[in-house]
């Protein structure tokens, strides 16, 4: 890709804003969405000239084709991450199906909208990178936390949708999924991993664009390998062959 673009959901604070400042350090275009634009100001102020803010909710369609509007006309999406998520900790017994469907409409909502616009440009280049962020929430959910789990194991199910629809036809368009792991941030802990340091991962892997990397699934810095069924371990066995989960390269 000549000139590279990356587009990140969930940029004006935390992992995303994070990513782009990491992004924009390594010389790539940064386009940065957001719902506030004082935060988006912020990541640009922390990012550089590189960096354009794109005011958006991304739980709204319409808004999500007008900011890939706004992003095309400075170049084309070769890198999206979608990173924008909310975890509203709210017991069953207190949650609407107008919240619920709130929260999935921006964990998975956005993540489908923006990957829509992204591959405009990505199936006319015939080449791109997808991140999906997303998390084990789906498979082990704690408490208060039905939508945020429900919505981000879609997430997952959606990224191999994806390979499943476009893996043969058009390899080179890579889609993972990217776990980064508990961060320290408003929705994370205060003990959790800095952002920065998670986000120089999550750089490496959108920037490593392997078509092996169709349907991966990334935990932090590491490869979470799909389970071996006992024939498969058998003939690796037989073969003294046993696949070792891949690391980013930061």
């Amino acid at each position: 890709m000549a000139k590279q673009l990356a587009a990140i959901t969930g940029a004006g604070s935390g992992l995303g804003q994070a990513l782009a400042i990491e992004l924009c350090g390594r010389g790539l275009l940064v386009a940065g969405l957001g719902r506030r634009k004082d935060a988006l100001n912020e990541t640009a102020t922390l990012a550089g000239d590189s960096f354009t803010p794109v005011v958006a909710d991304v739980s709204d369609p319409g808004q999500v084709r007008a900011a890939f509007e706004t992003i095309r006309a400075i170049a084309p999406v070769s890198i999206l991450i979608n990173n924008a998520g909310v975890y509203p900790h709210r017991d069953i017994l207190d949650e609407t199906p107008e919240s619920f469907m709130q929260t999935v409409a921006i964990n998975l909502g956005g993540t489908v909208a923006c990957t829509s616009e992204a591959l405009k440009d990505m199936t006319v280049a015939g080449r791109g990178r997808i991140l999906n962020v997303s998390s084990f929430a789906d498979m082990h959910p704690l408490p208060c936390s039905a939508a945020y789990s429900v919505s981000k194991g879609a997430v997952t199910t959606f990224s191999r949708a994806l390979v499943a629809d476009l893996g043969d036809r058009l390899p080179k368009i890579v889609i993972s999924t990217w776990m980064p792991g508990m961060l320290n941030t408003d929705m994370g802990l205060a003990e959790g991993l800095d952002p920065a340091v998670a986000a120089k991962w999550g750089a490496g892997l959108a920037l490593w664009e392997d078509p092996s990397l169709n349907g991966a699934v990334f935990e932090m810095d590491r490869e979470i390998l799909p389970p071996r069924g006992l024939k498969g371990r058998l003939k690796d066995a037989v073969r003294l062959k046993r696949r070792k989960p891949r690391l980013i390269t930061t």
